[in-house]
């Protein structure tokens, strides 16, 4: 997973905003139940390798990019959008690929000229593999088990297998460049995760779908919706409605607003506020994840 900085800017300022995130990834993997497998930060983006539960992916995003950009604005004196868009995922079989892919990502300092070796970079989760440091949130047994049973071999066999590709280059296909549909992964494993996501997520559905489903989960009315106020819990249904679209590629805002009688800037305000409670609301992000796959 990849998120860059809006414009190709710069996402961190001080050391201070890096320490910042590291304890929003590791309040976040605790409370969407996730695994981080291997990072990077750079100056204008950030990689993770990340395995999920059964809560989507979205909702451990949103909350990285939104507290992160709430802190960024509020230690800078700024305003705005941090991020450039949406992050950009590449679904990738594992067992195949997930040792290769972490010395990619952990030589990404390396490749971009910033140091001459993989540990002169103290901002990525390759120190941690070779137990120089600690950090809680990140998970290295499971690599360091491929490699050896004993921990003391398996960091030396890590150290040598990052260390032999050195001189390597960027590679497309953990850019997504060369990966059709963001898959990375043979054909068996291509065929079965797009057969798994057709059936679980069919793109028929539309906004007068995922109004219907708030409605159902809150137990209220369009006309309930529509009427002006911000009174609980429309003012929350419509919220939900909003953060469902906005995670939809084939539906829009604009519709949702047409529907609602709702312009469409704050019903994305409304959205990210949302999925800032959802941190910690348990309730909430089961109402959310129930409603996301319901339809």
């Amino acid at each position: 997973m990849i998120l860059r900085g809006n414009a190709g800017d710069p996402i961190f300022f001080e050391d201070r905003d890096r320490y910042r995130l590291y304890l929003f990834l590791q309040q976040a993997t605790e409370t969407f139940r996730c695994r981080i497998h291997g990072f990077c930060l750079m100056t204008n983006h950030i990689h993770l390798i990340l395995q999920v539960s059964d809560l989507p992916l979205s909702l451990f995003m949103q909350n990285i990019s939104q507290r992160f950009t709430k802190w960024i604005n509020f230690s800078q004196g700024r305003t705005g959008h941090l991020f450039q868009g949406r992050y950009k995922a590449l679904l990738l079989d594992a067992d195949a690929y997930l040792l290769e892919l972490v010395r990619y990502v952990h030589l990404n300092p390396v490749r971009a000229g910033m140091v001459t070796f993989p540990d002169q970079h103290p901002w990525s989760g390759h120190r941690a593999y070779l137990g120089m440091e600690a950090i809680p949130w990140l998970t290295t047994d499971w690599i360091l088990s491929l490699l050896s049973d004993e921990k003391g071999k398996a960091r030396q066999a890590y150290k040598e297998f990052v260390l032999h590709e050195l001189e390597g280059g960027r590679k497309e296909e953990y850019h997504g460049g060369s990966v059709a549909k963001g898959i990375l992964g043979e054909d068996r494993f291509a065929d079965e995760a797009l057969r798994q996501v057709k059936h679980q997520r069919p793109p028929e559905y539309s906004v007068a779908d995922v109004l219907g489903r708030v409605c159902q989960s809150y137990q209220t009315t369009i006309a309930q919706l529509q009427a002006p106020g911000k009174q609980r819990p429309f003012s929350e249904a419509r919220a939900l409605a909003a953060f469902v679209i906005q995670e939809s590629p084939h539906l829009s805002l604009t519709e949702l607003g047409r529907q609602l009688n709702r312009s469409i800037t704050p019903l994305s305000r409304a959205a990210r506020l949302l999925a800032t409670k959802a941190v910690t609301d348990i309730s909430l992000q089961k109402r959310m994840m129930d409603v996301q796959q319901s339809l």
